[in-house]
């Protein structure tokens, strides 16, 4: 999809960043918020996305549109060594309703770590993940880094995808409940 315009995001995107991110993320939205469900997680979710300083806000984000202004993707990422930090006001949450603040770091030091990309299903197979994943690489160099990672379940069809953007394994983590294949992409 060679008409995909890649944007900053604002604070005005969170209608439709924080439906993707929650259908994307699953079971870590869930353990994020302490929420039972998705529409309860989606809710508490949206109060986080306009503020900085937390993993899923705005500033962290790049969205994919068409020429119109449709949103069609999104790709969340930040400096790895920032993710402890930016999950601290995740765990003030979990404590405020009475729930162990223990949250696994997903970031790794030395690497753009991507939270999150996610493409809404009309811009699937079009090449609008690549373009999210090389804007990510394009602004890794800025954050004086020279890699970017992301971590993938077993059978997450978008595996593919990281292969053909030069991704390759480096080790595995466990994260709420599930596991997970560390992915790298070396820039230099």
């Amino acid at each position: 999809m060679t008409d995909v315009l890649i944007r900053p995001a604002h604070p005005f995107d969170a209608a439709f960043a924080v439906p993707l991110i929650q259908a994307t993320i699953g079971r870590i939205g869930l353990a994020l918020t302490g929420a039972a469900a998705d529409v309860e997680a989606e809710r508490a979710l949206l109060g986080f996305y306009p503020l900085r300083g937390n993993r899923l806000s705005f500033e962290h984000q790049l969205i994919a549109q068409s020429p119109a202004g449709e949103p069609l993707g999104l790709i969340l990422a930040y400096p790895g060594e920032h993710a402890e930090a930016l999950d601290d006001p995740f765990r003030e949450r979990l404590h405020a309703l009475g729930l162990p603040g223990r949250i696994e770091s997903e970031g790794t030091p030395g690497e753009l770590y991507v939270d999150t990309l996610a493409v809404t299903e009309v811009a699937r197979g079009r090449g609008t993940g690549g373009r999210l994943l090389d804007a990510a690489a394009e602004r890794a160099p800025t954050l004086g880094l020279n890699r970017v990672g992301l971590l993938v379940e077993e059978g997450n069809p978008a595996a593919r995808l990281y292969a053909r953007q030069g991704f390759r394994p480096a080790g595995t983590r466990v994260l709420a409940g599930g596991t997970y294949t560390h992915l790298v992409r070396d820039l230099t």
